[in-house]
């Protein structure tokens, strides 16, 4: 057996040691882009090929978190994209509040999918305290974040966040909507008791519907093609008839979900049911 066929037939023991223990899906990924975070704690750890670093897993279970954490790296802060932001807080969720205003329950859901540690659904949960102002208290405000990173699911529902996570940001939102204390910035009560956030797979999970906004933005990226589509559709089938999908400015719909949305606008990449 020559030296590919080793690395090849060590490198599918490794997919299916993170398969079982992590039940992260790799064959769903780009294998480009899931063999670059594999070289990431290779390197880290002095591993020379994959064998070695199979070796490592088995030796100290604590590199399964270290692995994790490096699968599900995302570079996030608050009111990221500002331009898809500005469509949002000006056109989109007005015309959700809008529906919704002579509605008996006023209920407004939404979902921060591949949520990170929260700031994607924290932005919106500000800009809707903005636009509803007294009204906020009237709505059944439900925002869902979601995601298969446990640490990163603890940091949001904490609702804490760096001087880093909120570059950018107006003064006068973080004076209003934080509390600055050890270091860490810590969102109001007000804002976390109407945010929820779980670890839910996107691939295998029981699938989600009743929103009236979804977000996924640079997540499918990674994913290939047949399962960019099934995950595109999932979303469309999650919204209500009317609601709201938000995608990455890099990301682009494929298959049937190109006839199944109606674009709202296509530059920031903002489409409805």
């Amino acid at each position: 057996m020559n030296k590919t066929e080793v690395d090849d037939r060590e490198y599918s023991k490794l997919k299916s040691l993170i398969n079982k223990n992590l039940g992260f899906h790799c064959d769903q990924y780009k294998e480009s882009h899931f063999k670059r975070r594999i070289a990431v704690r290779m390197r880290a750890t002095n591993s020379h090929n994959y064998s070695d670093y199979i070796g490592v897993l088995k030796n100290d279970p604590e590199e399964y978190k270290n692995l994790m954490n490096t699968l599900t790296v995302n570079v996030t802060n608050f009111f990221r994209n500002p331009d898809s932001f500005q469509i949002v807080e000006n056109e989109v969720l007005p015309d959700i509040i809008r529906s919704k205003s002579d509605s008996y329950n006023k209920s407004i859901r939404l979902w921060s999918a591949g949520c990170s540690i929260g700031v994607e659904a924290y932005s919106i949960a500000i800009i809707l305290h903005k636009l509803l102002k007294n009204e906020f208290k009237k709505y059944r405000i439900n925002i869902i974040g979601t995601d298969i990173d446990n640490e990163a699911i603890t940091r949001a529902n904490e609702g804490k966040y760096t001087e880093t996570e909120l570059k950018g940001v107006d003064n006068k939102i973080i004076d209003r909507y934080f509390e600055k204390k050890d270091g860490w910035y810590f969102l109001t009560e007000e804002l976390k008791k109407i945010a929820n956030f779980k670890w839910h797979d996107l691939i295998s999970s029981p699938k989600m519907s009743g929103f009236d906004l979804v977000l996924c933005r640079n997540v499918t990226i990674y994913f290939e093609k047949e399962l960019q589509e099934k995950l595109y559709t999932d979303f469309y089938n999650a919204l209500n008839p009317g609601g709201y999908f938000v995608m990455g400015k890099t990301e682009t719909l494929v298959g049937e979900s190109q006839y199944l949305f109606k674009p709202y606008n296509s530059t920031e990449r903002i489409y409805y049911r």
